[in-house]
């Protein structure tokens, strides 16, 4: 009886094999069936470029003899319809919500990405693909000439080199998350994401691992018809399945030169972008957006508090605002700033957590707004947009409430200076250092802690993408770290009523050591009644680099030097009762490389020396944070 039950069971198994594996499917998903319905599907188009490079083009349009406006998404990642045999329903939900409110939705891989063809680059490759993109889609019968662009972090990045360019049909743009498309951008000199005040940034160490195809890549053979490449796609996407790795293990090797290649990465790019100083002229060759570049595109723009590129992000687009030549430009710039991580946005709840912090009810329709947006400058509707938006609307944790100004920050902002101070033992939350808006005494004595690379202060949360599991991004309670030695800690008393600080903090310290070369760290933290210690930004200067980016200058032992760090930002509400603190220490790893404090070239390294840094805080050597409070 049981080899008979046993049996039953593998001859209803292979039926059950036998239906897929000869050709009857499993059921279609929803989404497709009611895109076969309403939609004209035009998928593996071979769009083709000025200099015959093909790239491959999914199009999906209403079914109409009406032309229509085109949303266009262009993307490094992966949206083959059919993977391990199934159906992959994402971009098709976006292909059906745009049908469905009147556009054709367009989404292409760029070059070197499955099955476009040519060589991918992480910097961006030629602009002129979507330019060439724009102009093929305009010529298109089904077309009113008008394309909008979408999309969030590499799917967003390339947009803003590409506005440069001003093509006529380019009528509207929705950046979000936006950082690693911007480049040198007023007080910001990032080079998209891969520096922040000169030291390296290891999000991308560990994003190329993931996203970075091979060279020896199997690839379709060139001329392919749209035929068989739709064929094939149902049976190879062309995806890399990489083996799992521990990425908070892999990011600690020495030299960083060699961490791709001790987990069997793909290399060539990374090669090649570990050793480029910050000034290289290969930044200024790709698509990266520079403040040198004309802006010729309305934008709609998208950032979050706990993203990686929040200050750059707005700098940017302040930028535009500024310094775009078309008035009706300028005058068509607006923000949203969410408490979100990164590309997070449609994750907020009524109860938004947001790593460890719960900031409230940050939800946003962000459907509604995008389609209002595209809907008046791509259908040309009189629906009262752009105008009733905000200019800017950000959302302050804390508060946790959505506000809304003409520019950010705000006007009723006064930058408000608080000097570090303490008995020469402000290391650790146990110590004595203090920030108070007077100035410290002529003798008060400077802090002193040793920096060891080999035992870096760890990364816990903070603004953060792409690190696998290394970093958790968000904001979580320091007091781990807060109790270290090589952390000094400044706070206010407890607040006596509650502040708000909307903006850009700038920080300046006076610092000496005794090796050629260290970096400074420094972070914003909301401390609670109960102790807890909220991280809200954090940021990063190579001491080496203090001059500019352009040259590397180098501390004699001793002598005392003047830092301007590289910008924090934030909307926080510190109610009363609260404590304002910053952190300040030299490693907050694996978010930045470490300094390995030798002076060298530093990513082809693997001994370290360890660093006596010193801050400084008197009258001589006012070490201070200016913060943007709002003003009542």
């Amino acid at each position: 009886m049981k080899q008979h039950i046993r049996f039953s069971f593998f001859l209803l198994a292979f039926l059950s094999f036998g239906k897929w594996a000869f050709g009857q499917q499993a059921p279609l998903p929803e989404v497709w069936l009611q895109l076969q319905e309403k939609a004209i599907v035009d998928q593996k188009v071979m769009m083709p470029m000025r200099d015959g490079i093909r790239l491959c083009t999914d199009i999906y349009r209403p079914k109409t003899d009406e032309p229509v406006p085109v949303i266009f998404v262009r993307t490094p990642y992966n949206f083959n319809t059919w993977q391990d045999g199934k159906m992959r329903t994402r971009h098709l939900q976006s292909a059906l919500k745009a049908v469905e409110q009147g556009y054709a939705y367009v989404i292409q891989n760029e070059r070197g990405r499955y099955f476009s063809e040519g060589e991918w680059d992480i910097l961006g490759v030629p602009l002129t693909d979507g330019y060439d993109a724009f102009t093929w889609l305009q010529n298109q019968p089904w077309c009113n000439g008008r394309i909008g662009t979408w999309g969030c972090s590499s799917t967003a990045e390339w947009q803003m080199g590409v506005a440069s360019l001003d093509h006529p049909a380019h009528a509207a743009m929705v950046p979000m998350g936006y950082g690693a498309g911007v480049g040198k951008v007023g007080r910001f000199y990032e080079q998209g994401n891969w520096y922040r005040g000169g030291a390296e940034q290891m999000l991308f160490f560990a994003w190329l691992y993931g996203v970075e195809h091979d060279k020896f890549k199997p690839r379709i053979p060139a001329g392919a018809t749209q035929e068989d490449l739709i064929r094939i796609s149902r049976f190879y996407d062309l995806a890399p399945e990489n083996p799992p790795v521990d990425m908070a293990k892999a990011l600690a090797h020495l030299p960083v030169s060699d961490i791709l290649q001790n987990i069997h990465g793909k290399r060539e790019i990374y090669d090649k972008m570990i050793r480029r100083k910050p000034n290289d002229p290969e930044w200024f060759q790709g698509g990266l957006y520079h403040d040198d570049m004309p802006f010729g595109v309305p934008g709609f723009w998208f950032c979050s508090w706990y993203d990686v590129s929040i200050g750059p992000n707005i700098e940017l687009f302040n930028h535009v605002r500024h310094n775009a030549e078309d008035p009706e430009v300028r005058d068509n710039q607006y923000l949203v700033i969410a408490p979100t991580l990164h590309c997070r946005y449609t994750s907020a709840t009524e109860n938004t957590i947001v790593g460890q912090r719960n900031v409230g009810d940050a939800r946003l329709n962000y459907d509604e707004i995008i389609y209002g947006w595209f809907d008046h400058f791509l259908k040309g509707e009189n629906n009262g947009y752009p105008e009733k938006l905000p200019r800017v609307q950000y959302y302050t944790m804390g508060s946790n409430k959505w506000q809304r100004s003409e520019t950010f920050p705000p006007e009723n902002v006064e930058m408000t200076t608080y000097y570090l101070n303490s008995t020469g033992m402000a290391n650790t939350m146990y110590g004595d250092g203090s920030l108070s808006t007077s100035p410290p005494p002529a003798d008060s004595p400077s802090d002193k802690f040793t920096y060891d690379p080999m035992n870096p202060v760890p990364s816990l949360g903070g603004n953060v993408c792409c690190t696998g599991n290394a970093i958790e991004g968000g904001a979580f309670d320091q007091r781990a770290n807060e109790a270290r030695q090589d952390v000094l800690v400044y706070s206010t008393p407890p607040l006596e009523e509650g502040v708000e600080v909307t903006g850009f903090i700038e920080t300046t310290l006076y610092v000496s050591s005794d090796v050629k070369d260290t970096d400074f760290t420094i972070k914003l933290i909301d401390v609670y009644p109960d102790g807890t210690a909220y991280n809200l930004d954090e940021t990063i200067q190579r001491v080496r680099y203090r001059e500019g980016y352009d040259k590397e200058v180098f501390m004699e032992e001793g002598k005392v030097y003047k830092l301007e760090l590289p910008l924090m930002t934030t909307s926080n509400y510190f109610e009363k009762g609260h404590q304002i603190r910053i952190e300040i220490s030299s490693s907050n790893f694996p978010r930045f490389v470490r300094n390995l404090n030798t002076g060298g070239d530093n990513y082809n390294e693997s001994k370290a020396i360890i660093a006596h840094n010193v801050i400084h805080h008197s009258a001589q050597y006012p070490s201070a944070v200016r913060l943007p409070v709002v003003m009542k």
